[in-house]
């Protein structure tokens, strides 16, 4: 039925959990992965007199490499699985969108992700990719806790 799931990881202990079960899924359904992490720009932070400026190209750096070690940790568990696997690292201020973008772009006809359940204020100031995911795709999206 599915044979191309997105699968949104940012290498949090919940990203990994659901990474174990896409792989079921795409074994049960004779599917492909693809995962796909997004890096986001570096927060401007306000300069004070106790202020630490981190180096941007330092930061890029260390984003992008850590990238690579969550994509490179979901191949290794494909490849284990003898599941078709394509990995793709973005890099947005605006993740939801790339998660989007690349169901699109990889005809992907469904999209497992995990949702950290947040709430009240902390909802608030950090949001839901996962919300907005699901406000603008019109493919199924299966979210994991």
């Amino acid at each position: 039925m599915f044979k191309s799931i997105l699968l949104p990881i940012d290498g949090s202990e919940l990203s990994d959990k659901v990474t174990a079960t896409a792989i079921q899924f795409a074994t049960l359904n004779h599917a492909r992965i693809v995962a796909v992490t997004v890096v986001q720009p570096m927060p401007l932070a306000p300069l004070g007199d106790g202020s630490v400026m981190i180096d941007a190209g330092d930061y890029s750096n260390e984003m992008q490499e850590a990238a690579r070690g969550h994509i490179d940790k979901v191949a290794a568990a494909a490849s284990a699985a003898g599941i078709p696997f394509d990995g793709l690292i973005s890099m947005s201020a605006s993740p939801s969108e790339e998660i989007v973008e690349a169901a699109n772009k990889y005809n992907c006809d469904i999209i497992l992700m995990g949702s950290h359940g947040r709430t009240g204020l902390e909802k608030l100031l950090l949001g839901s990719e996962t919300q907005k995911v699901l406000s603008h795709t019109t493919i199924p999206v299966l979210v994991l806790r």
